[in-house]
Parts: C-alpha cells; structure tokens; sequence
C-alpha cells in the first residue's frame, strides 16, 4: 500500500491531475491486476449476506416505495429488482435505488470502521446493477466489487468526514464509480472524472442519522450508488466534473473537512498490487448499528450473571468516542431515550439496545423493535438506568490499526441494589473475524435462509444460493441470477402514487 498526501491547493498553484487523488483512485480502478482467491470467496459471502437482509426487508415501507419508484423506469436489457421476476428489468440505475434501499433497510449487512464509518456492501447494488444491464460476466463483477471495496475502505481508513458532520456516503459515491469503472474497463481519464463527479453529488450532512432518524437512512446509500451510475455514463459521453475534487482551493477539504491547512493520508494499492480491503470488514450477526455488535453479545453473556433485572440501580457502557458520541449518551439526542422513537432513531441507541438483549438474551431483526417492546413499562424503566462514557482506552483501540488491538466493544459497570457491582467486557463481537465465533460461508448461508424463511420459497433459496456460490463461472448476461424472486403476497402494501407513475 502506498499513503497518499491529500491537502488543499490554491489555484494558483499547479496540482498535475496525476498528483490528484481522483487520478491516483482511477488508476487502482484501471489496474488489471488479478482478484485473489480468498477475495473472491469473501466477495460471495457478502452477495449472499445482501442478498439475505433484502429478503427480510423486501415488504417493509421505505422498500416497496423504492421498488414502485423503480418499476416506473422499465428498461431493455436492464437489471432485476429484488423481488420481482428475472424477466422485470428496469434501468440500472433505479435497480441500485431499490436494491440498495432493500440492503440498508435493516441496518444489517457489513461494516468497516476506521477514521469513518462505512458499509461496504453498499457498493453491491450499483455495480451489479450495470454488470447485469451491459451483459458482464462473473468474473467481471467480482472485479468491479473488489474495486468499489478497496476504495471505500481506504477512503475511510484516511479521511474522516462525521467529525465534519458530512455523512458516509461521500465516500461511497466514488468508491461505487471506481468499481462501475473498473467492471466497464473504462480508462483511467474516464474513472477519474467519475469519481469527482460522485463525490460532487453525493455529499450530504449527518443529519441523515442524527435527531430523529427517519427512513432515508435507507435511501440514502442507495442514492450514492444511483448517483455513481449518473456520473459514470456522463462521463462517458465526453463530459467533464469539478476538479481537483478533494483538493481544490473551493474544494472538499477546504470547506467540508478540515480546512486549507489539513493533510489527510490515503492508503491505496500500488501498481500491480492485489486489491484485498473487503477481507478487513466483516458482517453482522444482529440487526444493530455495528458499534453495537460486541455490546449486544455482552448483554447476552452478562444476563445470567445478574439474574434479576429489577435490582439494576444504574448501567454504564465505557466505550470509544464514536460509540458515545453516535448511539450514546454523548449524543446528547433525546429521541435515543424515548419508547416512542423511529426504528432507525432506537437502532442508533445503545441505551434501549443493551436494555432489550439483557432482558431477551439476544436480538431479532423485528421484534427486538416493536413497538409494544420499545414500549413496555419495565423495558422503559431498564433503559433509562443506562448511560454512556468516552474511555480514553477504547477510543485508542477503536482506531488501532493493529487488528489484536482493535476494538469495538466496551466495559460495562452493573450497580446492583446493596452496592454489588458486576463488570464484564467485550472488545469484539463474536462474528467478527477476530471474534469468539467468525462469520464464514456457513454462516451466510444459514443468515440467508433464516432471513428469507417465509419469504423466499425454498426451491428459489437453494437456486440462489447455488448461483451466489457459482458466481466465478457465471458467464457474460447470466447475472440475473443474483436476483430473488418472491411471490406477490411478500412485497407488502401497495404504496402510493408518486410523480413517476402518476395518472
């Protein structure tokens, strides 16, 4: 790997677009260099795990209206939608709109964390969406996705954008236009505006997750990788994007980030360098913004060591700055703490996530956010016993860069009734690849079985399945077979007509 040097230049100064960070990511895209074994296996592990929360949240609301929006933009060749049959096509971009909003949904497919937080899997939809509507091959996807993960991650391992309240989209606009690149083997000339032009448009505040949430969290990946698509065929019919991106005196940095005087440092493959960031994220086990994984295996091991709940005079979660500060206490967001909030609002509270897996002894994608059990008295009362700190400890390990060090979890202080106190820590989930129990092939495959059980009819699970596995050999236009079909009674209401389909 090579750091790159990323900070603002006036424009006076002369910055050689080969010195510009979009051009240095465009080469990466425009190496042919060979995808690893072991990346491509981990490439199909993570279409699988996609593919199984969009199945769990195929009939939800923010789903269904994303696939109406969809279904109004019908195409030949096109791309499937998820859901539908093979032969629904609509254009790719309005298929990374829905299945991207099918994926983020649940809150519940895989995760890097570093100087940013990110969801790398988000990369999936687009770039298989124009992968099924030119006719590309297995081979060619897995390209495109280990692109589209490589720049995502270190993006996110050099730049930090929450501290700037920008959301962490801004890096998957581009990521996703690098991995469209490299599936098209598109020139580096090409790549390198794209990217400029992704970051441009996909650029948004954290307000997205902040207050109370609402449904474009889902949406909003989504429509980073629908925005990819737009800046790649843009560009590629000769047109140019604002540039130097990153750099330029009026630029990202200058005024989004950390000002004129910041120096980032970017990590990125050199030449000829396998690209292999996907097998430093890892999935989730349970339905819960990521920094919550390691706690929630804590509260199901802690359980048992108090017994009876009611005597808990106070709980209080020691954790890095970002697990306080984003689904802590140290949010300072009232919403956090009240029954009556959003699911994407109690998936971004720490306070109600440890309370529900310490009386149930786990955590279910639905359930676990009901409203009746948002709602119950004694829940209620156990929940707001719970606050958070910032331990100078975990927020060190939260940004190691050594994978022994690295952490996620945290330390938890349990005052009993009488003054006993139980304390027990967790540094890394149990799926996690440094993890009591990691994640690998079985387990995808049993998460999307049990996701889409009920939804997806079990001949079509095992089809699926065969051909995510398959995904190496599959030949040029065969990828639709990455698309699930379910029976109409499984996609839920019918949602309301909007401009596109208006009669």
């Amino acid at each position: 790997m090579i750091a790159h040097e990323v900070r603002t230049y006036k424009s006076a100064e002369h910055l050689p677009r080969e010195q510009q960070l979009a051009w240095k990511i465009a080469e990466v895209a425009a190496d042919p260099v060979a995808v690893m074994p072991d990346v491509t296996e981990m490439i199909i592990n993570r279409i699988i795990d996609n593919a199984a929360v969009a199945a769990a949240s195929v009939a939800r609301r923010p789903v269904a209206s994303a696939r109406a929006q969809a279904l109004c933009h019908p195409m030949q060749p096109g791309a499937t939608v998820f859901g539908m049959t093979p032969g629904t096509r609509v254009s790719p971009e309005w298929a990374a709109w829905a299945n991207g909003t099918a994926v983020r949904e649940l809150d519940f497919h895989d995760t890097f964390l570093a100087a940013d937080y990110s969801h790398p899997g988000d990369n999936i939809p687009p770039i298989l969406a124009v992968a099924q509507h030119v006719g590309k091959s297995g081979m060619d996807l897995i390209r495109g996705l280990a692109t589209g993960y490589e720049i995502q991650v270190d993006l996110v391992r050099g730049i930090c954008l929450h501290e700037h309240k920008i959301d962490h989209i801004a890096h998957l606009g581009p990521s996703a236009a690098a991995g469209i690149g490299t599936l098209l083997n598109l020139p580096t000339e090409t790549i390198y505006q794209a990217v400029q032009q992704a970051l441009h448009v996909t650029t948004t505040t954290r307000q997205s997750r902040k207050g109370e949430i609402s449904s474009w969290k889902a949406f909003a990946p989504a429509f980073a990788g629908k925005m990819a698509i737009e800046a790649v065929d843009r560009v590629m019919r000769g047109e140019g994007a604002p540039s130097p991106a990153w750099e330029g005196e009026d630029g990202f940095i200058a005024w989004l980030l950390s000002g004129p005087n910041a120096r980032y440092q970017v990590p990125l493959p050199g030449p000829g360098e396998a690209k292999r960031a996907i097998l430093d994220t890892y999935t989730k086990e349970h339905s819960a913004e990521y920094q919550s994984q390691a706690l929630i295996d804590l509260a199901r091991r802690m359980g048992p060591q108090i017994g009876d709940l009611s005597r808990i005079e106070s709980i209080v979660i020691h954790t890095s700055h970002h697990t306080h500060h984003v689904i802590g206490t140290g949010a300072n967001d009232p919403q956090k703490m009240d029954p009556k909030a959003s699911r994407e609002t109690l998936d971004h509270s720490i306070m109600y996530i440890f309370a529900v897996a310490l009386e149930d002894g786990g955590w279910h994608h639905e359930k676990s956010y009901a409203a009746d059990r948002a709602n119950r008295p004694e829940t209620v009362a156990l929940w707001h016993k719970i606050s958070t700190t910032e331990d100078s400890e975990w927020t060190r390990r939260y940004h190691a860069q050594d994978p022994k060090t690295k952490a996620f979890g945290g330390r938890v202080e349990v005052k009993l009734k009488g003054g006993r106190i139980i304390t027990d820590e967790l540094a890394l989930a149990d799926a996690h690849p440094g993890g009591a129990r990691p994640f690998v092939r079985e387990n995808y495959v049993n998460k999307f079985l049990t996701l889409s059980d009920g939804i997806i009819a079990s001949a079509e699970q095992t089809r699926f399945v065969q051909a995510a596995e398959a995904l190496a050999t599959l030949k040029a236009g065969d990828l639709a077979a990455l698309n699930f079909t379910v029976g109409a009674d499984r996609l839920g209401a019918a949602r309301p007509s909007g401009i596109f389909d208006w009669t």
